[in-house]
């Protein structure tokens, strides 16, 4: 049993877990921009100009790769558009040209592209398709997100300096330290991967990782089902089981947070990490 308080361990959960890094992934967007460049430097060859369409036409027809850009100019990152009105419906392919050029003509009149590009509402179309890059970017942040805890733990097993493994499933664990994992396996049937493995002359310790920034019923689904392998963890000679969790989503369920903070003593949060309790549970 943990000799921690629980209230003083719940208090120092952070209500985000967001690095600098997490709103903007600069390198990427510029990467991004940076693959459009000569497509998007023909395009930029209309702005201000006075006769688009005849110039557009004249442009397609000397340059035809120019068309590869266009989707990006509408924030859009497929290759092929789907469009319909009153005329119809159309799919607009800008792989390569595959339309009428009075038909691409009609897709850049009605979308307003003609008109942004003819009263220089940008007047440099490289910054303003890395400014489309760096929006559709910020979509990516449930991904980098979802991935932080896992980085965040990751680098303290470094900094401990331990041997660790990322996302084993239980019966290569079993195989490669010739374990018998049947108490939390289901007696064969469960094929739960975790997400770090540190092995230690004594112990070879799991790790599950998480952060919870909102509520919900994941999280006593979550709490309950670790409280059982917690248990069950407990009878494998040479085996340990560690969560490390954080979030301030686990205010809503203290409750069963709580009951399985008192079974599982190997649980922490980002700021037992902080204070370097790997350096002390996987020390030599």
């Amino acid at each position: 049993m943990t000799t921690r308080a629980f209230p003083e361990w719940l208090s120092t959960f952070r209500q985000s877990i967001n690095g600098y890094d997490y709103y903007t992934d600069f390198p990427k967007a510029y990467e991004n921009a940076e693959r459009w460049k000569p497509e998007i430097y023909l395009l930029n060859s209309l702005v201000g100009s006075q006769n688009i369409e005849a110039d557009f036409d004249a442009l397609l027809a000397r340059y035809p790769g120019c068309i590869r850009a266009v989707p990006i100019l509408l924030a859009v990152r497929e290759s092929e558009i789907y469009c319909q009105d009153e005329r119809g419906a159309l799919r607009y392919r800008f792989d390569r040209v595959a339309q009428t050029p009075a038909q691409y003509r009609y897709f850049m009149r009605e979308t307003g592209l003609f008109d942004m590009l003819r009263n220089h509402i940008v007047s440099n179309l490289y910054d303003y398709v890395t400014g489309i890059e760096v929006g559709l970017g910020s979509n990516g942040r449930k991904n980098r997100g979802g991935h932080q805890m896992e980085t965040r733990v990751e680098s303290y097993l470094r900094k401990a300096g331990v041997e660790y493994y990322r996302e084993m499933y239980l019966t290569e664990i079993e195989s490669k330290w010739n374990l018998n994992l049947s108490a939390i396996s289901a007696e064969g049937t469960s094929t739960k991967r975790w997400d770090f493995v540190v092995k230690t002359p004594e112990c070879v310790s799991v790790i599950e990782t998480n952060f919870y920034a909102s509520g919900g019923s994941k999280l006593n689904e979550t709490a309950r089902s670790y409280k059982m392998i917690a248990e069950e963890a407990r009878t494998i000679p040479g085996f340990r089981f560690v969560w490390v969790t954080d979030g301030g989503g686990w205010y809503s369920a203290r409750r069963n947070l709580e009951e399985t903070f008192r079974v599982l003593p190997d649980m922490y949060n980002i700021t037992d990490m902080e204070r370097g309790v790997f350096d002390t549970l996987f020390q030599a």
